[in-house]
């Protein structure tokens, strides 16, 4: 299985998801047998480290997202992904429009893992610090549902 988290820029949400996503992998013995990755629909901060603000609140919570770096959205990523799961609406919109015909991936809001089905994770980049903190609490969420269904989904191990 291979999963993608997708925002606008690549620096706070998708990142955060990532890594959020990784640490909850590794707690459930699955982090050899699911790939993750992160990027943006745009290309303003491609080769960037995460927002200072997003490593801080992550890192408060165990989750070390110093080693990632922005990248963009490209064609391949629909064939490489299982799942290309948008941050909010916007992000979704660019992602549908770019799906190439016959594409098979589950391509979605990230939120309906938590059962908030239409609800986006909130863009914190121009807020304060508590936003940093709200958008964890709604990927950490998020991240217990899309667990579950790869847990249905992957082939037991022998």
């Amino acid at each position: 299985m291979r999963v993608l988290f997708v925002c606008l820029g690549n620096i706070c949400r998708s990142p955060t998801a990532e890594g959020v996503f990784r640490r909850r992998l590794e707690e459930r013995g699955l982090a050899g047998r699911v790939e993750v990755d992160s990027c943006g629909i745009g290309a303003w901060h491609v080769g960037k480290a995460p927002d200072p603000r997003a490593m801080a609140a992550a890192a408060r919570r165990g989750v070390d997202l110093s080693a990632l770096r922005a990248r963009q959205l490209d064609d391949g990523d629909f064939a490489r992904f299982d799942y290309l799961l948008a941050m909010d609406h916007d992000n979704l919109a660019a992602i549908e429009a770019r799906r190439p015909a016959g594409c098979e991936a589950h391509v979605g809001l990230f939120l309906a893992f938590a059962g908030h089905h239409g609800r986006s994770v909130p863009d914190p980049y121009f807020g304060g610090d508590s936003g940093f903190e709200e958008v964890l609490d709604l990927i950490e969420a998020a991240a217990g549902g899309l667990i579950a269904e790869l847990e249905a989904r992957l082939e037991p191990l022998s």
